[in-house]
């Protein structure tokens, strides 16, 4: 059947309206689900801290659910203990009340398995949220470490970044994980390039959903000569263009200037202007933390370098960094008084 555009546009407007009914019936569901399960845990919780059950009560009440409801699905009695956990390790917590009914409960025990500090279910609980994660973006996202990468990171974006936004720490990362390529060790820039255009859906969950692919290779004209900026975004929360310039190598100092032109060159000639200034990011396979701090002390565009790295990194390593950040910092308190 033909349609002209105007009777095709109402007709997927009554679409729209269906497919938001039932992504709403959804919500509503899990929203209901979750709040059962910590029903079910509070009140196991408190039986067994009153001494009014014994752990074999709880295996009784899981035999009993099976035999006379088994329609009742996941309340095992592992799915019970996981209730009783859900609601013990939360219900001291403020911050969980408005949280924890808009994530779904396999996104819920991923949280509760795999982390382990209250700063780190919090922070996966509000991703989630914001993110609107599936449970294997979840997953994914534990496993490269991304909450101990976004706290490293965010002791070290410039100021020149945060202007831009006070949120820049967690929108840009020191170290990005891109195994999702699988590139060889020894691979070239133009591997490397092609690789995050063609899987655009890993790069932008490890980057972030905000950003918006615009260009590879992008052309811009400066006097008589055309330059290529490797890669060009706009991010929509920052309201700016951000490019990336590719290095498989470690950083030199050297990357800072033909960055800076870039970024002169795009906020003359494409920024718009009602958009923030465009930020630059040089994402190389390695850099000396020093030489970094020596290359952007002086610098007066909104820079940051990155690393890449092709394997996801042990969670030990970038724990012990992360602990090494805090010290540091508490030094640096320490010294001021």
């Amino acid at each position: 059947m033909k349609l002209n555009k105007r009777v095709d546009r109402q007709f997927f407007e009554v679409i729209k309206m269906i497919r938001d009914a039932q992504y709403n019936a959804i919500k509503s569901v899990n929203a209901e689900l979750v709040k059962l399960y910590w029903g079910v845990g509070e009140y196991i919780s408190k039986k067994l801290v009153s001494a009014e059950w014994g752990d074999s009560v709880v295996d009784n009440l899981a035999d009993y659910i099976q035999a006379n409801y088994p329609e009742f699905k996941g309340f095992t009695r592992r799915g019970l203990y996981r209730m009783r956990q859900f609601y013990e390790t939360y219900r001291n917590h403020k911050f969980v009340s408005p949280l924890v009914t808009q994530i779904s409960w396999t996104n819920h025990l991923l949280i509760l398995s795999k982390t382990k500090t209250d700063s780190e279910k919090e922070f996966y609980l509000r991703l989630c949220v914001k993110e609107n994660y599936s449970k294997r973006e979840l997953a994914r996202q534990i496993d490269s470490c991304y909450y101990e990468r976004v706290m490293i990171s965010k002791k070290k974006v410039s100021p020149l970044v945060t202007q831009i936004s006070p949120d820049a720490g967690e929108i840009f990362k020191d170290t990005y994980i891109l195994d999702f390529l699988n590139l060889p060790e020894i691979h070239s820039e133009n591997d490397l390039q092609n690789g995050i255009v063609n899987n655009l859906k890993g790069f932008i969950l490890e980057f972030g959903k905000d950003f918006a692919f615009i260009g590879q290779e992008y052309r811009l004209q400066v006097g008589k000569k055309d330059y290529f900026i490797d890669l060009l975004f706009f991010h929509r929360g920052l309201h700016c263009l951000v490019l990336f310039e590719l290095k498989i190598d470690d950083f030199k100092p050297e990357h800072i200037g033909q960055l800076n032109f870039y970024l002169e060159a795009l906020d003359r000639d494409l920024k718009k202007p009602d958009e923030n200034p465009s930020v630059g990011i040089i994402l190389c396979k390695s850099k000396d933390e020093e030489v970094v701090e020596y290359a952007l002390s002086r610098n007066l565009s909104p820079a940051l370098v990155s690393e890449y790295k092709t394997k996801l990194i042990p969670k030990r390593i970038l724990e012990k960094k992360l602990h090494e950040y805090y010290l540091l910092g508490e030094s640096a308190i320490e010294k001021k008084k």
